[in-house]
């Protein structure tokens, strides 16, 4: 299980009203008792904070807001100390505009950083060199007066694409990741991995034609020739070689493309590739249990035979699960997320059901939003801080936070869950501990069961045990159908308070049961 810790909203140790490195090592316990194995930190690097870290200006150092590398070693020592596991942001894209690197690259066009990054020159017409768009709208260039050159930028103009196929840029990427394996650092999720290299001579990209006013600016085209191209493959299993030679380390790849493009990050049994492809669909999909079973299967049919599955409920940059499914379906994501096959991933705050967040229009920090309002996509709403208990600042910090708090904050906060034996957080605290106990959970078989309208159901299966889950995604009674020849041994958890031994399942309600044959 790992959790995904936003360092500017989890706590703040020194009054400035955003999280630090101090913080979370503050939270560490709360972190071991809930059961999580890994804890992955959005990046902690030198930044000016255009994309709130995603703009890197140094990769072996950590920015004065979060704290210091020794700051970052007390960390690190404390998580190892309570037996789990620490991973970084790795963002190798891009780079600050920042970053000396580009400072050099941008000084002159003979400068021998020049092609560390991607400069063309303008078109026939004087325009960008060629039609792709940002992935925060507008062109993926920009000019710069001074050398007469347009340069790439996926993200913000502050934020260089870096030229994957310069020898030197590829070994000065490579030791970021020794520097920080050598520190002890446990392994890295990998910033948009498919957007690491361009196709050769940057041609134009596809029209899409089912593009919409209410979708972004970038999906006015398709990126056919500006991410996941063939090469980029060798500089992920350049990645994966490198962290094998360091024994027991862990990559994950942000990649975000259809199962079958998907699965191709596994690599082969050869030359293997990032561990864990990231698996977004229970973000991205239809809440209901045809569209979850058949999201389900399709995944698992991809998923190569050396491979490992994955799921993600929240991140930084979706809506909060609770806001998208609801209160009640909170509890049935938990369930799900937990009892699938393969590594989950939580994000924090998900674990305590917050939803959505009212941010007024002059507190919203988010430049994906600022550079499209009108179209939903702000981020700002999943970076809240976190509420810790019913004190002032919610025990987050002793100031205003530098993003408002959950509006419900004084009753729904990580205390007040601890009080209730019925809350969210307790759930998630049984289900962890599920997996820890129960082989069939955390490694065994995965199959679908038939199941009634509206219901999601499946065995999980190791050696003589047998578990099944089922899920009621509706808001009806609906029967609970057990496998022909098995019958209910013990109901190992429900989401709801208490649950008759019946054959229904309650509006809303997942169970997780342990079969055994009929004698």
């Amino acid at each position: 299980m790992i959790y995904q810790i936003y360092p500017r909203s989890f706590q703040d140790s020194d009054a400035d009203g955003v999280g630090d490195l101090a913080g979370i090592e503050s939270r560490l316990d709360y972190l071991a008792e809930l059961g999580i194995d890994a804890i992955w930190l959005s990046p902690i690097y030198p930044s000016p904070m255009a994309d709130f870290g995603y703009d890197i200006a140094d990769y072996c150092e950590i920015d004065p807001m979060f704290g210091d590398l020794a700051g970052f070693d007390r960390l690190l020592a404390a998580v190892h100390g309570r037996g789990l596991r620490l991973l970084l942001d790795f963002v190798p894209n891009h780079s600050s505009d920042q970053h000396p690197w580009f400072v050099e690259s941008r000084s002159s066009r003979e400068n021998v950083k020049r092609d560390w990054y991607i400069w063309r020159d303008p078109a026939p017409d004087e325009g960008p060199p060629n039609n792709w768009i940002s992935d925060f709208g507008g062109s993926s260039w920009q000019w710069d007066e001074s050398t007469g050159q347009y340069y790439l930028h996926a993200f913000l103009k502050s934020q260089p694409d870096l030229n994957w196929r310069k020898p030197e840029v590829r070994e000065a990427m490579m030791a970021v990741l020794r520097f920080w394996f050598d520190r002890g650092v446990d392994g890295f999720r990998i910033d948009v991995l498919w957007h690491i290299i361009k196709a050769e001579g940057l041609p134009d990209n596809p029209i899409n034609a089912y593009w919409t006013p209410d979708r972004t600016q970038r999906d006015r085209l398709i990126q056919l020739y500006s991410t996941d191209q063939p090469e980029a493959h060798a500089i992920s299993a350049e990645f994966r070689a490198l962290a094998d030679s360091y024994g027991d380390r862990l990559l994950i790849g942000e990649i975000c493309l259809p199962n079958d493009r998907l699965a191709r990050w596994y690599g082969t049994p050869d030359r293997l590739q990032v561990h864990l492809p990231f698996n977004f669909q229970l973000i991205e999909n239809a809440w209901d249990a045809a569209s979850l079973r058949r999201t389900i299967v399709a995944y698992e049919e991809s998923v190569p035979w050396f491979g490992w599955p994955n799921w993600v409920i929240g991140s930084h940059d979706a809506p909060r699960i609770a806001a998208r499914v609801g209160e009640a379906q909170a509890r049935i994501a938990a369930m799900l997320l937990l009892t699938l096959r393969g590594t989950p991933t939580l994000y924090q705050g998900d674990e305590i059901g917050i939803g959505e967040v009212q941010i007024a229009p002059d507190r919203m920090r988010d430049p994906q939003h600022l550079r499209q309002p009108g179209l939903g996509i702000g981020r700002d709403r999943s970076r809240t801080p976190i509420p810790w208990d019913e004190s002032a600042n919610a025990g987050f910090s002793t100031v205003d936070p530098w993003l408002p708090l959950n509006q419900d904050w004084q009753s729904r906060n990580v205390a007040a869950q601890d009080r209730s034996s019925n809350s969210l957080l307790c759930l998630y605290r049984s289900l962890l501990t599920l997996r820890r106990s129960h082989d069939a959970l955390a490694i065994g078989d995965f199959t679908l069961v038939d199941a009634a309208d509206e219901v999601l159901a499946y065995q999980r299966r190791h050696t003589d045990e047998c578990l099944m889950i089922a899920l009621n995604l509706g808001d009806k009674t609906r029967p609970l159908t057990l496998p022909t020849d098995t019958c209910v041994a013990e109901v190992l958890c429900s989401t709801l308070a208490e649950r008759p031994m019946d054959d229904t399942l309650a509006p809303n309600e997942g169970v997780v049961l342990r079969l055994r044959e009929k004698r």
